[in-house]
């Protein structure tokens, strides 16, 4: 009789203590597929119950899964074309298949991958002399997509997007203009004049600012776009911050005396990081405050020989980070005995 009355008082402890344990299979599945991703890897640790209906194959179309599908990249290949050409590597197995040509566009002359930013894609489409081009920025998972019209400099400027899906809808376009494709004759002059902003909001492009001292941009630098600002590599230590008003201002990054190539910019979480190349490590930054007061604060060290087993004849590079956990996607570039 008391083993009796100490199970019944056992099981009415655990019942007080998990109330969801009443609760039916499909209505608890129901519950944690509105929880983000991240906190339904958390729910694991609730309970062998929580972790084997996470784990159940039949329950995984339901609950949420990782933002991070694959990457979109760039190759260039004089010798095939003299165009750019584009592909898409998964990272997530077949859960969300894409269709890397983008077939699913209006058909055009020639389409050039621009940037990519939060699930979207900005492109430029090319079209017969004399129509003018234009952007499309489209979801190459749903399969959606928007025109508008482009500058009549935008053939020769330099194009951003920025999306925050947590904050709005809405998307923003940032258009750099160089020098040269304001004036001809300033052949080579690549520094930033000028920046035009798109808002899909308005429906328009709502900015047009001629900057009063133009603004160095490294080459191929990706923008990051983070509470409304597009962030982008410069030279001499800096970042640009450029806001979708069109205002601009720099925050310098941590230097490094062995630095092998310029900084790289992510966001992460929301926060702003910046990975800096030594001889012989990388290190990672986390940017404390982007409004008052910028200053960066040293997050992880990590060598070239910790990370790949070498630390010499080879080039790493970061392309991108994963936007809900501590993780780096980088390259590796072997340098070939000349």
């Amino acid at each position: 009789m008391g083993s009796m009355e100490m199970a019944t008082g056992s099981m009415e402890t655990a019942l007080i203590s998990d109330p969801t344990a009443k609760l039916p299979d499909d209505i608890l599945v129901e519950i944690i597929s509105r929880v983000p991703f991240k906190s339904t890897r958390c729910c694991k640790c609730v309970s062998t119950r929580w972790r084997d209906l996470i784990a159940h194959p039949d329950h995984r179309k339901k609950l949420p899964r990782s933002t991070l599908a694959g990457f979109f990249y760039k190759t260039y290949d004089m010798a095939s074309r003299p165009h750019d050409l584009h592909g898409y590597r998964s990272v997530s197995g077949n859960w969300c298949p894409i269709d890397a040509s983008l077939s699913f566009l209006p058909k055009c002359e020639e389409i050039d991958l621009l940037d990519c930013c939060n699930g979207l894609l900005l492109c430029r489409r090319s079209k017969p002399y004399p129509e003018e081009p234009d952007y499309v920025v489209c979801n190459p998972a749903t399969e959606k997509w928007v025109t508008f019209p482009a500058n009549e400099w935008s053939s020769e400027s330099y194009a951003r997007l920025g999306f925050d899906p947590a904050v709005s809808s809405h998307f923003y376009v940032f258009e750099l203009v160089p020098a040269v494709a304001l004036n001809w004759n300033l052949k080579y002059e690549y520094d930033i004049e000028e920046v035009g902003i798109y808002s899909s909001k308005a429906g328009g492009w709502t900015h047009q600012i001629e900057w009063d001292d133009p603004i160095e941009i490294r080459n191929f630098s990706g923008g990051t776009f983070l509470s409304g600002v597009l962030y982008l590599c410069s030279y001499n230590n800096l970042v640009a911050a450029i806001d979708v008003e069109g205002n601009c201002r720099f925050i310098p990054v941590p230097t490094l005396n062995d630095a092998r190539c310029g900084p790289y910019i992510y966001a992460s979480r929301g926060q702003l990081y910046v990975a800096n190349y030594g001889a012989a490590e990388v290190s990672i930054w986390v940017l404390e405050d982007s409004s008052s007061e910028d200053y960066w604060t040293l997050k992880h060290n990590a060598s070239y020989l910790q990370l790949f087993g070498s630390s010499s004849k080879e080039f790493y590079g970061v392309i991108s980070a994963h936007p809900e956990d501590d993780v780096l996607f980088m390259t590796v570039e072997t340098t070939l005995p000349g």
